[in-house]
């Protein structure tokens, strides 16, 4: 397998054609075509399905699609790192769940930041992925929660993947609603209280299982639920569907505004916010800023 067949992968998806595409990569198509059947015959599998209207990706090839992109972006970092006129420039980059308190302590640390000596990334991304790019060196950190349903299933997999998680804080599960929802006066709710309400939860790709997700009782039967894949998707639908989600009571109106309020759900369970790193891996001065911004933003 060689990196120029998964830039070709990735350009024939992108087209949905084989001639386009081989006309955007300036080869011709049988070549093109050869290449793709070379790599086929290779993995053993199928990835696209050929018909007269096109060209689509097999169950099989969309998986291969998402892990040739990650090792084409990687390739393009080592490029953008080592080949660039500015490639001694330091990179930090942190992987997180849907959290506005990561956002907040990530500007905090851009705003004391020579822009001119790093780059800086912030991936919002799904459990899965964030464990993969911590696991892969792509990210520096990872932040994401534990409990008492997902735990043994997430520390297993920190552990089989050679990384290792270090506390943050606890805090008691809240509801997030719009300040216009008919909850949000109430000093604190119940899972019954939530019933009529649509639920929100953030979208896990084809690591769709209860252990990935970013909300407790995510497990739970919902009779309106709504998933979504950005957190200002979410807020959106918070205030103009009166939906909830459940998450760690940590807002922050500067990013959020006020129209969102937080109220303590009466249940009994906990979210640990964690941070994973490689075992093999120090953390950076820039790493261990970042931590102290992050538990900087956690009210005492």
């Amino acid at each position: 397998m060689r990196i120029q067949q998964l830039y070709y992968i990735i350009k024939i998806a992108e087209t949905g054609s084989m001639n386009e595409a081989a006309k955007q990569l300036f080869i011709t198509q049988p070549s093109l075509s050869n290449a793709v059947k070379d790599l086929e015959k290779e993995m053993g599998i199928e990835i696209f399905h050929r018909n007269p209207k096109g060209i689509t990706l097999t169950k099989d090839g969309i998986e291969f699609l998402s892990y040739a992109r990650q090792i084409v972006e990687q390739t393009e970092l080592l490029e953008e790192r080592y080949k660039k006129p500015d490639g001694n420039r330091e990179l930090f980059s942190v992987s997180s769940q849907h959290y506005a308190f990561v956002v907040n302590a990530f500007v905090s640390l851009l705003k004391k930041t020579d822009m001119e000596r790093y780059q800086l990334f912030l991936r919002e991304t799904r459990t899965w992925e964030i464990i993969d790019d911590v696991k892969n060196f792509r990210s520096e950190i990872g932040v994401l929660f534990l409990n008492d349903f997902n735990r043994d299933v997430l520390v297993k997999l920190l552990d089989d993947n050679r990384l290792t998680y270090t506390p943050l804080f606890t805090a008691k599960p809240h509801v997030f609603v719009s300040k216009s929802n008919p909850l949000a006066q109430k000093e604190s709710v119940r899972l019954e209280d939530l019933v009529d309400f649509p639920y929100l939860s953030y979208e896990q790709g084809i690591h769709n299982s209860f252990y990935f997700s970013e909300e407790i009782l995510s497990q739970e039967h919902h009779k309106k639920s709504i998933i979504v894949s950005d957190r200002a998707t979410l807020f959106n639908l918070l205030i103009g569907l009166d939906g909830y989600t459940i998450a760690t009571g940590i807002l922050n109106s500067n990013l959020n505004g006020d129209n969102i309020v937080a109220i303590p759900l009466d249940y009994d369970d906990s979210i640990e916010l964690v941070f994973i790193q490689h075992e093999k891996t120090i953390l950076s001065k820039m790493g261990e800023k970042f931590i102290q911004y992050l538990l900087e933003e956690v009210p005492r």
